[in-house]
């Protein structure tokens, strides 16, 4: 890109997370709590969504995509909660193990889940920075 082109990054559109199989994927974050936004097995995509924005996360079946088992270096989503130790704790109720428990971190607590493929999601708080939450 030459110095006179610039563009602006707005916000996250979709963040992909490749899947083997789209139900069973399906099935996985519905237990983890997450609402289908919608659902297109003709293309092999479904939407998750994530709290009131229209961004979602897009789970894609790769053929051939086997399951594997943590740990390995991976990039990592978190996503905001109120309370990331009630949420490993409600996790752990529906069938969804953490990866291990609750962590601290800077700004709250967090707790991590990996789907069958090795998609590491983690849910995080900001109990101890408030002002930071998006809900304050």
């Amino acid at each position: 890109m030459s110095d006179d082109e610039s563009y602006e990054l707005l916000g996250f559109d979709n963040v992909l997370l490749p899947v083997g199989d789209l139900a069973e994927a399906v099935g996985f974050y519905e237990r983890a709590g997450f609402t289908v936004g919608f659902r297109l097995d003709e293309a092999g995509i479904a939407l998750l969504k994530v709290g009131g924005e229209t961004p979602g996360i897009l789970l894609r079946h790769e053929e051939g995509f086997g399951h594997r088992t943590p740990p390995w270096p991976s990039a990592r989503v978190w996503l905001e909660v109120p309370d990331a130790r009630a949420a490993a704790r409600l996790l752990r109720d529906a069938g969804t193990a953490p990866l291990d428990e609750p962590f601290s971190t800077a700004t709250g607590w967090t707790v991590e889940i990996a789907d069958p493929w090795g998609n590491v999601l983690g849910f995080t708080d900001y109990t101890k920075r408030p002002e930071l939450s998006r809900r304050p």
